[in-house]
């Protein structure tokens, strides 16, 4: 297997915020958009509703409600009454009024087209009274209305950034420009945009890493929480990678510059993130078809209200509030908006989080898994020995039977050694010096440790030198296929540590929490029965698959499938590419290898399991809101459109068309307000605690 960490944080992520900005934005609206479209709505709110306060003071039909006469009566005032609806009409109106050009020329008509023929003829209507027409036109409806379909708007625009503003905060942690070292060790300011690969950059404490790069001195701590989601910085030395946009801690550090343009981790996740939002969604296909056919109710709706009204001798104008208000109250928006918001907010919250999402209907299919299959080594193990048991036999105890052999094995390169020192590390226990080392081959190696002859040997030393070890729970250590060698002192045998592929300390509360959420659990690996049934064991494992060859992994996910269980692939490896690809949720976990990410549908950035079980739990959370935001843009215009229509005017209660635009605006806003409550239960994202 391929290591993980380096790999994937060298997709790197430099050049400049344009660069970054640029790969986002080629995929639709970008973040300077809505916030011109934010600025927009606001402004001709604004404007309206300052033009719509005289029209109040000058409204008979207005005052009319509460018995009173208008505050504001002159000569004339009918046609100031209109000057000023007229400009409200033309200028806060303007936006539907061009949507509806656009909706039509796309022959795709939508909320859009509804709100434009109902401003429309609720203003022809006011103007052909305003100059003859028999009646009372209702310009404090038309004018209220636009007031509240503007505001409506401006707080959707807004709800609408919030939904993506996590991509953009990922652009704007690219500092504008970095400290170029010079040849004679001279630094200079320069543009980001101008780094390029094998450049030398200074990053002082404080500061944010400019691009991605190695450490060519220095070390220090990195907070990458924006970048990866890990929440505790990053210690980092010569030789680590680095990403760019992190913030270095307390020392200053010397980088090469290793990746720029769209090589880099930022362009690499913005065009993830863009391309996942463009990927078709069915409960978005669903959401659209209903829209449409809710536009072509709400047209035919207002047009059959008018005509049943006038019909009951009603009269023009309250026949036509009533068919304007069918108009407003029944715009599709809301149902729009429920998969879009949703959708655009599990992007932003898993990209942040360290989970990158690379097809969204497969994403959304993640709520219905039930298997899980992971790939051993490097997945669920370390990939690299560590000590699992120690069996002390003479006087010394465990602790000091490690630490003689962790001194001896701390002059050698062997996998081995090096596992047993890792794991004297781990006990924080201190190494003595070392003198007259020497290996012996094929065999082991030995030293004198603090004036004792010490030794570390294979089994077969043990025979060939006529030593034995007797303890039966040997005999059950090799049963599980763990690896065994023998510390001597002073020519007896002192102890047998045993030594397997370590399990990381994450994979056991990954696999309980899958478990909780009714997921089974299973494993594949290379390795032998014995070993594969040992991590089994310690895992809790439902199932596994032991001594499969590359080749095999993708049969073994089909006989999985063919039990009748939707399953998902967890890997890291070239081998792993047909397994993950041909299962129903490919994950590629620590983003081992370019052939692993681009046959999965989900990278996981970090190497750890419990992430597997966040990106299936915000699935099942995603897909929620989208339910919630359906049924509740759906139910609320089975409800609202006949209350609209008049149905209950019989006892009373009558909607004019600016409540009706009230009703529409909040429905819209609910679903927005819903949809963002996705990022604010950030528990589904988050991994469980290890054990």
């Amino acid at each position: 297997m391929n290591t993980h960490a380096s790999h994937m944080h060298e997709h790197g992520r430099s050049e400049t915020a344009a660069k970054a900005r640029a790969v986002h934005h080629s995929g639709g609206h970008g973040h300077a958009h809505h916030a011109h479209m934010v600025a927009d709505f606001r402004r001709r709110f604004w404007v309206s509703l300052a033009l719509t306060l005289p029209i109040l003071a000058i409204s008979s039909g207005f005052w009319g409600l509460f018995g009173l006469n208008p505050p504001l009566r002159f000569a004339g005032d009918r046609y100031a009454e209109f000057g000023f609806a007229s400009v409200v009409f033309f200028y806060g109106g303007w936006p539907f009024l061009k949507g509806f050009a656009e909706e039509v020329g796309q022959r795709r008509p939508g909320m859009m087209v509804l709100i434009a023929v109902a401003i429309t003829t609720a203003y022809l209507y006011s103007s052909a009274v305003t100059f003859g027409l028999a009646g009372m036109g209702f310009y404090w409806e038309l004018a209220t209305l636009i007031d509240i379909m503007l505001l409506g708007h401006w707080i959707e625009m807004k709800s609408v950034m919030g939904a993506s503003g996590a991509l953009e905060a990922l652009v704007r942690l690219l500092p504008a420009e970095a400290h170029r070292l010079r040849d004679d060790g001279t630094t200079e300011e320069v543009a980001v945009s101008e780094l390029k690969g094998g450049d030398r950059v200074l990053v002082k404490p404080g500061e944010r890493v400019p691009t991605d790069g190695a450490i060519l001195s220095g070390r220090s701590s990195l907070d990458e929480s924006m970048l990866t989601g890990e929440s505790r910085p990053v210690e980092k030395g010569e030789g680590d990678v680095v990403i760019g946009g992190s913030v270095n801690g307390e020392g200053a550090l010397t980088l090469e510059i290793r990746k720029t343009g769209s090589e880099t981790y930022l362009a690499q996740v913005m065009d993830m993130v863009r391309r996942a939002q463009e990927s078709r969604s069915r409960s978005q296909d669903l959401a659209n078809r209903a829209a449409v056919w809710l536009t072509a109710i709400a047209l035919g709706g207002g047009a059959l209200t008018f005509a049943i009204w006038v019909g009951l001798g009603r009269g023009l104008e309250f026949s036509i509030e009533r068919a304007v208000t069918v108009m407003v109250i029944a715009c599709p928006h809301a149902l729009g908006l429920a998969v879009p918001l949703v959708v655009a907010m599990s992007t932003s919250l898993s990209a942040t989080s360290g989970l990158l999402i690379r097809d969204r209907a497969a994403f959304e299919r993640a709520r219905n898994l039930q298997a899980v299959v992971f790939d051993k080594t490097g997945t669920l193990t370390e990939g690299r020995f560590g000590v699992s048991e120690i069996l002390a036999f003479g006087e010394l105890d465990q602790d000091a039977c490690l630490r003689l052999a962790a001194a001896l094995e701390s002059q050698s390169e062997h996998p081995i050694a090096k596992g047993i020192v890792r794991s004297a590390e781990r006990r924080n226990l201190a190494l003595p010096a070392v003198s007259g080392f020497r290996n012996l081959t094929g065999q082991g190696a030995e030293a004198t440790v603090e004036g004792r002859a010490v030794k570390v040997v294979s089994p077969g030393y043990l025979r060939a030198q006529g030593l034995e070890a007797d303890d039966a729970r040997l005999a059950g250590l090799a049963g599980e296929g763990k690896t065994l060698v023998y510390l001597l002192v002073d020519g007896s045998v002192a102890a047998a540590i045993a030594l397997a592929d370590v399990v990381r300390p994450e994979s056991r509360s990954a696999v309980d929490a899958l478990k909780r959420m009714g997921i089974r659990c299973m494993m594949l690996t290379g390795d032998s029965n014995a070993v594969a049934a040992s991590v089994a064991r310690e895992l809790g494992l439902d199932d596994y698959f032991a001594e499969v060859l590359p080749e095999q992994k993708a049969e073994k996910i089909k006989e999985v499938q063919r039990r009748g269980l939707t399953v998902a692939m967890v890997g890291d490896g070239v081998n792993d590419a047909p397994a993950l690809t041909q299962s129903d949720l490919g994950l590629a976990i620590g983003a081992g290898t370019d052939v692993a990410i681009e046959s999965a549908d989900v990278v996981l950035v970090r190497s750890d399991p419990r992430d597997v079980a966040a990106i299936l739990g915000l699935a099942r959370a995603t897909y929620g809101k989208m339910v919630q935001n359906l049924l509740w843009a759906t139910g609320y215009n089975a409800f609202a459109i006949p209350l609209a229509a008049g149905a209950a005017a019989p006892w009373g209660l009558v909607l004019t068309p600016a409540a009706g635009a009230v009703l529409m605006s909040l429905s819209t806003v609910i679903v927005a307000i819903n949809a963002r409550l996705l990022g604010r239960a950030r528990s589904s994202v988050q991994k469980p605690e290890a054990a």
